[in-house]
């Protein structure tokens, strides 16, 4: 039976409540094992919707059924065509599926997403995984010149503005961590989310 033309989906960035819910756990050195996995599968789940739409944007577009590679050639009117699904759809409607949607970057943060899809997956322990989530959230997007930090990542992973993302997780740092290593992130933060500041971007906005 042919699928036709299904459009992909790709996984949602979070709201900033279950995150923040997720931290004032921490801060009373609450463990919530389900909302733990919850939010980690689920940055799972938008880390490998980023790699797979930058892949798509780079030439080679997933099948939304099988998974299936389809090299294409940038032309919005290029059928993609999958044999094993009889799927097909042209480039410039897959395109525009994830178009604007906070799905594109660079090598440094494909390798930051990878990393964490290979580290929370094997993580055994509550505190590992929190220490995981919490070291994805405070990376940053990087100049390839001179390899300095622009934006923060996290706005490719939870709902907002790039200037909402920003006030959220400085409003965020005001909650006491418990998990360990999470204060050196906040520290590395701080210096990296300089440049970012010197955009005007408004802060202090509250929490969602």
């Amino acid at each position: 039976m042919s699928k036709l033309s299904t459009r992909p989906s790709w996984s949602p960035r979070l709201p900033q409540s279950k995150i923040l819910r997720l931290y004032e756990n921490d801060a009373q050195g609450i463990y919530d094992v389900e909302l733990i996995d919850e939010v980690g599968f689920c940055l799972m789940a938008r880390c490998q919707s980023f790699i797979d739409a930058v892949e798509a944007s780079q030439g080679m577009a997933a099948c939304p059924h099988c998974g299936k590679k389809i090299p294409h050639n940038h032309d919005k009117a290029f059928l993609l065509e999958c044999t094993a699904c009889d799927w097909s759809l042209t480039w410039g409607e897959y395109f525009s599926t994830f178009q604007h949607q906070q799905l594109s970057g660079a090598q440094p943060v494909l390798d930051l997403f990878s990393q964490f899809i290979q580290a929370f997956s094997v993580a055994r322990t509550a505190r590992e995984k929190v220490f995981q989530i919490d070291r994805l959230i405070h990376g940053f997007h990087y100049y390839f010149k001179d390899n300095s930090p622009t934006r923060p990542v996290a706005v490719n992973l939870i709902r907002g503005r790039l200037s909402e993302v920003i006030a959220f997780l400085d409003d965020l740092h005001t909650v006491k961590y418990t998990t360990p290593g999470a204060i050196e992130h906040i520290e590395e933060w701080e210096r990296n989310i300089q440049n970012a500041r010197k955009w005007g971007l408004p802060v202090n906005r509250p929490l969602k």
